[in-house]
Parts: structure tokens; C-alpha cells; sequence
């Protein structure tokens, strides 16, 4: 297999059937540096405009629609010494009684120790101080949408795209289906922390460097599946909340059955007994429900 340096020349506020940027074969791996979500680089340079600026596409070869996508996130390195969020909830987040009393929506900003493996947050409200461990995850990426659509990166659908989903870090393999030839893959929008839902509405946006690789497996899927050292988990991403509750378990019963044998009955006593929920994000137009299960409850099937 093939190791490939994708240094992206043009960066796509969108997801979909774009030119490729880079042609690889199944099983190559990419190492590629992203940019941030406003589209400010490694060197503190505006390169380009939010929301979300993508790398990619990348066409891999002999993917068809009907294939699935595996991405194996492999390695994450911040490359810029700063992050950024905004200072305040989102307004979507809490009670409209309680919007008035929300600060203004200003950018703060975090310093990044990437040899330490922690960000602080600078010019802290006066009494507080706040350091935490990096978690890098990817916000933003997934595969060309079905019948030639072309989906802002600040939303997401059975592609993938803009899910902001904590877990989708170093170690996670992610399953998109496919809807173009060559699936055309995308990604973008890391981040060296974030909370469950994004409910400031950013994670600390900065600059990595990402290592990944991709397989073409021959299965159809209809949502996002993921798998970590623990759990595997289905993502559903709709808005109203509870439309993408209904994709995310509905893709889980049935892989239950594909890949696990499970008949909807037992399915449905494992799942109601042993899953866990998470909200990747509540922020962006469609919300993300993942559906996660324990992998020691499942016979290893993957």
C-alpha cells in the first residue's frame, strides 16, 4: 500500500461531486494538515473562508455507490500553538428565558502544549482558570452526498460532514456509505477539545496534522458507522433531536443483524438494556445522535 503527502492547493466550503484533488488506491494511507474552521492556517494566515474549508476530495479508486468507505483515523498532531472558541452558549442551548443573561458571543482564545498534551484557556474571567487535556477529534468530514448534491459543510446527512463528534479521534475507524464513484472523501474542522454537543457553538478550533487511511469494502450501509477500542456506534444527524435518535438506532438494529446475526428481538433487548447515547452536536442545522454498544457484548465481527 501507498503512503500519500496531500498538500491541498484549494480548500471546498462544501461536500460533493467536486474534481478529486488525489487518486489512491484502497488501503493507501494520506497525511495531510488541515486548516481551521474560519479558514485560518498553521501560521496564523486567512487562507481561505468559512464555514468549515475541507481538504480534498479524495477519489479512491474502484468505490462504487452501493460500497461503504472505511476511515481509520490513525494519527493527530496539533500544528499551531493556539485555538479558538466562542465565549458564551449558544442561545439554542438553554431555556429562551435565559438568553438575556448570556456574555457576548466574542472569540477566546487557548494556548495549545502539544508536548504537554493540554490547552488553557487565556485571559480567563477574573477568579477562574481552566487547563485541560487535548482530545483531537475530527468536526467535519465524510464523503460525497447521493444524486450529485452539493451540502454546505455546516451541516450533515447520511454522508457525514459537520457531526462533531467527540469520539471521531486518533484510534476511531469511521464506515461512510458511498454515492459517487470513488466516494470522494473530505475532511476538515479539527479540534484539540470539545464538549458533547458543541454547545458554544466551536470545539477549540486550530491545525492538525492528520494521518488516515482508506478501504473500499463491498457492504451498503445508510448511515455513518464507527467503531473505537470499546464501543461501536451508529450516527444519526437530522434535525429535530429525536429524528436523528430514530436514524442513529435504526442503522444499529441493522447492523446488529448484518454483521452480528441479532434478529430484531435480540437486538432490541441488547440495545435497550446496554446502549448509550451521546449528542455530537446541537449547534449546526441537523443534529448528530450517536448510538454506541459495548464491543464486549458483541462477538467480533468487524
Amino acid at each position: 500500500m501507498t503512503q500519500h503527502h496531500f498538500i491541498p492547493t484549494v480548500y471546498h466550503n462544501v461536500l460533493g461531486t467536486l474534481p478529486p484533488a488525489l487518486t489512491v488506491h484502497s488501503g493507501d494511507t494520506i497525511f495531510t494538515e488541515t486548516i481551521d474552521a474560519n479558514g485560518w492556517d498553521k501560521h496564523g494566515q486567512k487562507v481561505t473562508s468559512g464555514p468549515n474549508p475541507m481538504n480534498g476530495p479524495i477519489s479512491v479508486e474502484g468505490a462504487e455507490p452501493g460500497d461503504s468507505l472505511k476511515v481509520e483515523i490513525l494519527a493527530m498532531q496539533p500544528i499551531r500553538a493556539t485555538g479558538w472558541t466562542r465565549a458564551a452558549l449558544a442561545e439554542n442551548v438553554v431555556d429562551p428565558g435565559f438568553v438575556a443573561s448570556l456574555p457576548p458571543r466574542t472569540r477566546a482564545t487557548w494556548a495549545i502544549d502539544a508536548n504537554a498534551g493540554t490547552v488553557t484557556l487565556q485571559d480567563p474571567p477574573p477568579g477562574f482558570a481552566l487547563t485541560l487535556p487535548m482530545a483531537p477529534m475530527i468536526g467535519c468530514f465524510g464523503v460525497a452526498p447521493s444524486g450529485g448534491q452539493a451540502i454546505s459543510t455546516a451541516t450533515s446527512a447520511e454522508h457525514g460532514g459537520n457531526m462533531d463528534y467527540r469520539r471521531a479521534g486518533p484510534g476511531t475507524t469511521v464506515w461512510f456509505p458511498v454515492s459517487a464513484p470513488g466516494a470522494l472523501f473530505f475532511l476538515g474542522d479539527c479540534h484539540a477539545v470539545q464538549g458533547d454537543g458543541e454547545i458554544v457553538g466551536t470545539g477549540i478550533e486550530t491545525c492538525f496534522q492528520v494521518t488516515f487511511r482508506l478501504t473500499v469494502e463491498r457492504r451498503s450501509i445508510g448511515w455513518p458507522r464507527g467503531q473505537t477500542e470499546r464501543d461501536i456506534f451508529t450516527l444519526g444527524n437530522a434535525r429535530p433531536l429525536d429524528q436523528a435518535l430514530q436514524h442513529a438506532t435504526t442503522e444499529m438494529a441493522r447492523w446488529l443483524a448484518q454483521d452480528f446475526g441479532l434478529g430484531i428481538e435480540a437486538a432490541s433487548h441488547l440495545m435497550g438494556q446496554a446502549v448509550r447515547y451521546d449528542i455530537g452536536n446541537v449547534y449546526d442545522p441537523a443534529y448528530t445522535v450517536a448510538c454506541r454498544l459495548p464491543r464486549s457484548l458483541l462477538k467480533a465481527r468487524i
